[in-house]
């Protein structure tokens, strides 16, 4: 299993699913063909996988001819997103990449643009709405910074990384989802909207080719919310170092606080602020990688009961409903819902 991977929380596919019905659709046969169990989003703590998330992105843009979820007032047509990416796997670099992916945007839309503002101390995306529309939701944000940087972040070979965002919409229910997307210095209801990067990205050379293309298209762009996330944060420093180790291996708090060459208290203290614990990075490693498990079909609830450090099946039950508000067996495909 890959525990890179991750989840995403439902609070996202919430969203994608509200975009569908605004447009007067019908989200059901999307939902199933990504294999989410519509009772999920009746569970605020639930998550789906990164593949389901991009299963279910390519679905609703097929259905509605729209890979923008009809949040702008014109379409972004089906094909246009390889579009973009062919457009610019022929920059030399980065400064180029970034400059194609957001003009072909403009291009595409009419509502929402994000400008290129770069100097020797930053690059910020600065994003700008058409007179007379109203203020977008942070999801429409969302989709295009995750269009744009995930090509760029993929030409250069590298996640470029996120100093700053500002944002003019009201913070939304999946606040903390989107700050592991972005970065931690995320706030929302301020007077402007911007995406501030990391400048050295700009003289990288683009290191991709239309070999290399084929591949990323096939997880893209759905893969960028979780491949892309922010690494930098305390937080994702003690899940690599969970992740490099078998469960049953996973130390306490105080020796991988030795290990990080922090106290343990600065852990624990550095952790809240980020909106963590210790022990919600483990939880949530476990729940991760059980719902892989669970998704996969090919294993007994009480083989991956064990596999995720539970004696007894029961006691998987009752952590992994606490973890998702649902039940292990909403998670498995058909084929696989009586193992």
């Amino acid at each position: 299993m890959d525990k890179e991977k991750g989840t995403i929380a439902v609070s996202l596919v919430e969203e994608a699913v509200r975009c569908v019905r605004r447009c007067g659709v019908d989200p059901a046969p999307m939902l199933e063909q990504a294999g989410i169990a519509p009772q999920l989003l009746a569970s605020p703590q639930a998550r789906v996988s990164s593949s389901q998330y991009g299963a279910l992105w390519n679905a609703i843009g097929r259905a509605l001819d729209d890979e923008f979820f009809g949040q702008d007032s014109h379409p972004m047509r089906s094909g246009s997103f390889i579009a973009m990416c062919q457009a610019a796997l022929t920059a030399r670099n980065g400064a180029q990449a970034i400059a194609r992916t957001t003009g072909f945007m403009r291009l595409i839309l009419d509502d929402i643009t994000a400008e290129v503002d770069a100097t020797s101390e930053h690059v910020r995306l600065v994003y700008r709405l058409r007179e007379g529309v109203g203020e977008k939701d942070m999801f429409a944000y969302a989709t295009h910074f995750i269009l744009v940087y995930g090509v760029v972040c993929w030409l250069v070979g590298r996640r470029i990384p996120v100093r700053a965002a500002r944002f003019s919409c009201a913070e939304p229910a999946a606040g903390h989802e989107y700050r592991s997307m972005f970065c931690d210095d995320l706030r929302f209801g301020e007077d402007s909207s911007y995406v501030e990067l990391a400048p050295a990205f700009l003289e990288l050379p683009v290191i991709q080719t239309a070999k290399s293309l084929k591949t990323f298209l096939r997880n893209a762009p759905a893969s960028f919310i979780v491949k892309y996330r922010n690494p930098d944060s305390l937080g994702a420093r003690v899940r690599r170092a969970l992740r490099s180790r078998p469960i049953e291996a996973w130390p306490g708090a105080d020796s991988l606080a030795a290990e990080l060459g922090i106290a343990e208290a600065t852990m624990r203290r550095k952790l809240k602020r980020e909106g963590e614990t210790y022990q919600s990075i483990k939880d949530a490693l476990r729940r991760d990688i059980a719902i892989a498990a669970l998704q996969n079909g090919d294993r007994t609830i009480a083989d991956i009961a064990v596999a995720v450090g539970f004696a007894e099946p029961s006691a998987f039950h009752r952590a992994f409903r606490k973890w998702t508000g649902a039940r292990p067996t909403d998670y498995r495909p058909p084929e696989a819902v009586h193992r």
